[in-house]
């Protein structure tokens, strides 16, 4: 893509734990890495790999312990929970695996939720809402609640939602984990459409490689560590050899 520019600069980024019984535990080791505007990018890796925990880092959910990390040149290491929740506020859209929409409002005000802390008004918030549920398909849905929806239909909205505040980057964890194969095959055709057609940077966190072939570029985490940085492998093999290269 032409005029890509840094937004995520992570370097030498750590992250440890204090222990119940005492102690730490470190799950992020020296993590580096860049992505750049427009990209799409799966971090990928099995079950207590730190995979999500890399990704709260990004989103500014949490922080490191070491090592620093720009987002569109702003120092994240060092921001207050207020200046983080700010950060989230104006950069990025979350996409959940269990969409987190609140059941007992309507599909409408769901979208609508995020414009509230922008000191949007209610009729631009209404405006801005309708147009996201345009453009995911779900304009005739507006006043359902989320308990008379599909679980793809749900997730539609949680992107509605995700994209109502114009985000630069949309962070999705797990997108498809509550979705049959088939939804769940619409939905990341729709992430691509949204990174071709819109330029906005995706980043997807999953443990399946099936998965992480809807995106451009892999970042495999194994046991803290990035075992693989590159395009997306024929095979899964190339990403299991990397976590086997690592063990010796």
């Amino acid at each position: 893509m032409k005029n890509q520019t840094n937004i995520i600069v992570l370097n030498k980024v750590n992250k440890t734990f204090p222990l119940a019984v005492g102690g730490n535990q470190q799950v992020l080791f020296d993590i580096t890495f860049t992505i750049k505007s427009g990209e799409f990018v799966a971090i990928m890796g099995p079950s207590g790999s730190g995979k999500s925990t890399c990704m709260n880092i990004i989103g500014a959910l949490d922080t490191a312990t070491s090592g620093t990390y720009e987002l569109y040149n702003k120092d994240i290491t060092t921001m207050t929970a207020d200046d983080l929740a700010t950060v989230r506020n104006e950069y990025i859209g979350f996409v959940f695996q269990n969409f987190n929409l609140l059941s007992k409002r309507t599909i409408l005000d769901n979208v609508m939720l995020p414009l509230m802390y922008r000191g949007i008004s209610v009729n631009d918030r209404i405006i801005r809402a309708r147009e996201m549920l345009r453009l995911v398909g779900l304009e005739k849905f507006e006043d359902y609640y989320p308990p008379q929806l599909s679980g793809g239909m749900k997730q539609r909205v949680a992107i509605a939602r995700a994209l109502a505040g114009n985000p630069k980057l949309i962070l999705a964890d797990e997108p498809t984990g509550s979705l049959d194969s088939k939804m769940g095959n619409e939905i990341l055709r729709f992430f691509g459409k949204l990174n071709k057609d819109m330029g906005i940077t995706i980043i997807m966190i999953t443990h399946e490689f099936e998965i992480a072939q809807y995106a451009r570029r892999i970042i495999h985490i194994f046991d803290g560590h990035v075992t693989y940085d590159g395009p997306v492998p024929k095979s899964e093999t190339i990403l299991l050899n990397s976590e086997k290269r690592h063990k010796k």
